[in-house]
């Protein structure tokens, strides 16, 4: 009969098993069709939003950098209004186009011949021979004072060279002060939002293409290998490609077929191309492992279904031997269970109910627990048994699921490593506490014999995380979120001391430039988010180079450590500088500002060195940028 059983289910599920394979090829090819429809779809939504991403950054970028050329033109006039004498001497205008951060500076008279420049060819140059330099001589004319040009980056007349101008009309007298930059930034940032750029960095599959088409030329824009390649079938062909904006397939080379997906964008199609035999391919191996998951499964099912047939009429008798042999060894939670016949079902039922009465002790001790309210769980377990005892409040304390308690109470080997696991990791500070996660801390009090361990588990979550408040409230400024200064100078201090052999540290001193005409122009309540700002980018830096605080009012601090050299040290802080750059402050609904901040540091490779000399120097560099130049830092000599 067993025979008979195992042949009839072999024809069916193996008719079954062709079935859905039919069906599976059926759906799996419209379905790898619509899937790679959505995925190229996907992927040219990340082409586009990248293009409109780099084009927002350099028009944000002209924007700042234009503003930024302009304070320092403006700058330039001021001082050349102030003292002439500067413009006589090549060397002096150089000099001043240094302290400006300027590639060139040019004075230029009412007859708008360049009088003076930090560059002594330009000298005598008339802006009127030249479209790139008349465009400033409409500043002579003008009645306004505040008058001034910003030219976008082109070709200069003197030397072809990419330049960026801006000129301002000067106070007091006619004439033009102008100031000159090399626009690398903006031609980096321009270079990124090109087809070529896009396609060369965005990650492509086997065999697959994404190029770009011009729509009113047909000329192809940009390809995901070279332009150089031959361009000619018809799936380049900008009408071929009007027709594959919900996927098509297309001619390729060599007979091939290409599945093409397109979308216009401004006046380009953005396409995905792939050949179909990658598709066939994929659905080729879909259909053998589907076949193959079949073949297992039958095989799994049959011998399933053999297995259970012969367990339930054969093997009852060993069945409740091992279920007894299991209880006998402490595993109380054994159920037994043998159908097949009256004698064995009744037999397994009165075992099952001599086991119940044992394990209703264990469930009366843990509903005496909860009955009192106290958030309290214990364990038991003995040398030799399998079986732990536990009261019911172990899933919730722990914060392990009720199967895991299951487990555990089934194998008391796998519960002892756990609970080891948990206690070999105390909390600093604390007597028999351990942090399960970050919302939950629990106290196991154990007591331990040769023969077992008896423990008793309590949460003790809100004692701990009231002292972590206090704790962090004594050394955190509400405000910023950083170190109080004394507790940074006692990590300084402690950071100092272990300096590794080396390696530099050092210390810096900051102060925020103008804060006090912010606070009073726009109130309080903008001050502190200027300062939350300028923290914001202080607690972004990399806590493996930085420790930072906040000293009092527009004062902070900051130890730079980790560094092989005091270039390097300099190197961080330029990067500091440059993110706080890209970090303007909103002060108004029409205002945003760059935050200026002046620093200075002092530097240090012994770890014998005070950090109050440090700190004392620090504040004298600090001292000279402010009374110099601000909005930048220099170091102690």
């Amino acid at each position: 009969m067993q025979k008979i059983f195992i042949k009839y289910t072999v024809v069916i599920m193996t008719s079954a098993s062709f079935l859905i394979l039919f069906i599976n090829v059926l759906f799996s090819s419209h379905m790898m069709r619509n899937q790679q429809f959505k995925t190229f779809q996907v992927k040219i939504d990340q082409m586009i939003h990248t293009l409109e991403n780099n084009r927002m950054e350099l028009a944000l970028l002209n924007e700042n950098l234009d503003a930024d050329y302009l304070t320092r033109a403006r700058a330039a006039a001021y001082v050349m209004d102030k003292q002439e004498e500067v413009s006589m001497d090549v060397s002096k205008m150089q000099y001043l186009a240094d302290l400006l951060n300027v590639d060139e500076l040019h004075v230029i008279d009412e007859h708008g011949i360049i009088v003076s420049a930090s560059v002594s060819e330009y000298v005598g140059f008339d802006m009127g021979n030249h479209e790139q330099t008349r465009a400033f001589l409409a500043l002579l004319d003008s009645d306004d004072e505040d008058a001034y040009l910003i030219q976008k980056p082109q070709p200069n007349a003197a030397e072809g060279r990419i330049m960026q101008y801006v000129g301002v009309a000067r106070k007091g007298q006619k004439g033009v002060v102008q100031v000159g930059f090399e626009p690398k930034r903006q031609m980096e940032a321009q270079s990124r939002n090109t087809y070529d750029y896009i396609f060369s960095r965005f990650p492509t599959d086997l065999s697959e293409e994404l190029f770009a088409v011009d729509c009113d030329t047909g000329a192809v824009l940009g390809h995901s290998e070279e332009l150089g390649r031959d361009f000619g079938k018809e799936y380049y062909q900008l009408d071929s490609l009007l027709t594959c904006t919900e996927g098509a397939y297309k001619p390729g080379a060599e007979g091939r077929r290409m599945y093409v997906v397109s979308r216009k964008y401004e006046n380009a199609l953005i396409c995905a191309a792939l050949p179909g035999e990658v598709l066939v391919q994929k659905l080729l191996t879909n259909t053998l492992l589907t076949l193959i998951y079949l073949i297992v499964i039958e095989i799994a099912v049959i011998l399933l279904l053999n297995y259970l047939v012969k367990q339930n009429v054969i093997n009852g008798i060993h069945h409740i031997i091992e279920s007894l042999s299991a209880i006998t060894d402490g595993n109380l939670d054994t159920t037994v269970s043998v159908g097949g016949n009256r004698e064995f079902e009744e037999l397994s039922a009165g075992i099952n109910t001599m086991v119940s009465s044992i394990v209703n002790v264990s469930d009366r001790i843990s509903a005496i627990i909860d009955m009192s309210g106290f958030p309290l769980a214990a364990f038991e377990y003995e040398s030799g048994l399998n079986t732990v005892f536990v009261t019911s409040g172990l899933s919730t304390l722990m914060d392990i699921s009720d199967k895991a308690v299951a487990e555990f109470c089934r194998n008391a080997k796998m519960f002892d490593s756990y609970i080891r696991r948990i206690t070999a990791s105390p909390i600093d500070g604390e007597t028999e506490v351990y942090q399960l996660h970050a919302d939950r801390y629990v106290k196991i009090h154990m007591s331990e014999s040769s023969t077992g361990r008896l423990g008793v588990i309590t949460d003790v979550t809100e004692d701990i995380l009231e002292k972590n408040r206090m704790r962090y409230e004594n050394t955190h400024d509400p405000l910023t979120g950083l170190y109080k200064y004394q507790h940074f100078q006692q990590l300084a201090e402690e950071m100092l001391r272990g300096l590794p052999a080396g390696e530099v540290c050092a210390l810096v001193m900051l102060d925020l430039d103008y804060f006090k005409g912010i606070n009073d122009t726009y109130g309080h309540d903008v001050g502190d988010k200027y300062l939350q700002s300028f923290s914001a980018v202080m607690k972004a830096l990399p806590q493996e180079h930085f420790l930072a605080s906040r000293r009092s009012g527009d004062e902070f601090s900051m130890m730079i450590f980790g560094c092989k050299s005091c270039d390097e040290v300099e190197a961080h802080l330029q990067a500091f500088y440059e993110q706080l750059g890209q970090s303007p402050v909103e002060l108004s609904d029409t205002e945003t500002r760059i935050i200026s901040a002046s620093a200075g540091f002092a530097w240090t490779n012994s770890a014998d060195s005070e950090i109050a000399a440090l700190l004392s120097h620090a504040d004298e560099a600090l001292y000279e940028v402010k009374r110099d130049t601000k909005g930048t830092y220099r170091v102690y000599c």
